[in-house]
């Protein structure tokens, strides 16, 4: 569902719309500067096919764990090097 602002998932009903191998390279991970707060955010960013169906608003799972698509996922158009690379990120404790 999707809005003039924004893109939404029902994520009550999600569904699996691309399953396979990726390449994940940790990019981050920062600590809350505030002591009351006990979570941590962790970056990745990934590399998929280009026969990868991804999106903004989308969610992956990487090990167990979902992560939030970060921006949209980039394109790259070059020969058998061809890719999407995205930027994904949660919180952790």
């Amino acid at each position: 569902m999707a809005d003039a602002y924004t893109k939404r998932r029902n994520w009550g009903e999600a569904v699996t719309v691309w399953s396979g191998l990726a390449s994940v390279q940790p990019f981050r991970s920062t600590s809350p500067v505030e002591p009351e707060r006990e979570t941590t955010t962790e970056t990745v960013t990934v590399f998929l096919p280009p026969t990868a169906v991804v999106d903004s608003a989308d969610r992956i799972v990487l090990r167990g764990q979902a992560y939030e698509v970060q921006g949209e996922p980039a394109v790259w158009q070059a020969g058998a090097l061809s890719h999407i690379r995205i930027t994904a990120w949660r919180a952790r404790r």
